[in-house]
């Protein structure tokens, strides 16, 4: 069931932060029915996909789409037609296989690059002092537009989450300053249902919204 209260704070949220704010409903485990439901009453917002799978059976040309998920390399080629933004590129053989399939799309993909800001085991991302190293490392890769970062934060409490988007704040500012023919950062993608809050009152631009929206997950 879609939530329409939360949705209203949201978009007063929202308006508050004063800068412009892609949201993203993240649409894992929820059905086709329950998304054309969702856009029906939210046309402001985009889709988010954690599984390529599920976005294959949602897939819906007239919404736009973004892969939020981790991205295995052999499922690239059944998404690079229908996203407009990966969120989660986050090493080199990614990279390439995103080159190759978007090269045969005739396209530039836009991606973003994930961070793994609190150095989690569980998580994928790019360390963090290794984003600079690794967008540059993809100067060849015409095929591919490096739009911004992402990072899914871990469960920590306020003081400490505080200070990790305050470490993603410093990062975005750097990354805006590199210089190169694919690189055109503008996005930080950061803020779930948790955390989004704390997200607005730093730079991010993309909040990627599930739980808060849609209830609990089955």
């Amino acid at each position: 069931m879609i939530d329409l209260e939360a949705l209203k704070k949201i978009r007063e949220q929202v308006a508050l932060a004063g800068r412009e704010i892609t949201l993203v409903g993240a649409t894992k485990t929820q059905s086709k029915a329950i998304v054309d439901e969702f856009m029906g009453v939210a046309p402001d917002f985009e889709l988010g996909e954690n599984r390529v799978q599920e976005l294959l059976d949602k897939y819906d040309s007239s919404y736009k789409w973004h892969f939020i998920g981790r991205l295995q390399r052999n499922k690239v080629k059944s998404i690079i037609d229908k996203v407009v933004l990966i969120h989660s590129l986050d090493r080199i053989e990614l990279a390439d296989e995103i080159e190759r399939q978007a090269s045969k799309q005739r396209k530039v993909q836009n991606c973003l690059v994930e961070i793994n800001i609190g150095d989690e085991a569980s998580k994928g991302g790019v360390a963090p002092e290794k984003v600079e190293e690794f967008i540059l490392s993809l100067k060849n890769h015409s095929h591919i537009k490096i739009e911004g970062i992402m990072s899914v934060l871990p469960n920590v409490d306020t003081a400490e989450l505080e200070a990790l988007y305050d470490k993603l704040d410093d990062i975005f500012d750097r990354v805006k300053k590199i210089q190169q023919s694919n690189v055109d950062v503008k996005y930080l993608s950061a803020g779930m249902s948790g955390d989004y809050e704390v997200a607005l009152r730093h730079k991010s631009n993309i909040l990627r919204l599930g739980k808060v929206i849609f209830g609990e997950r089955s």
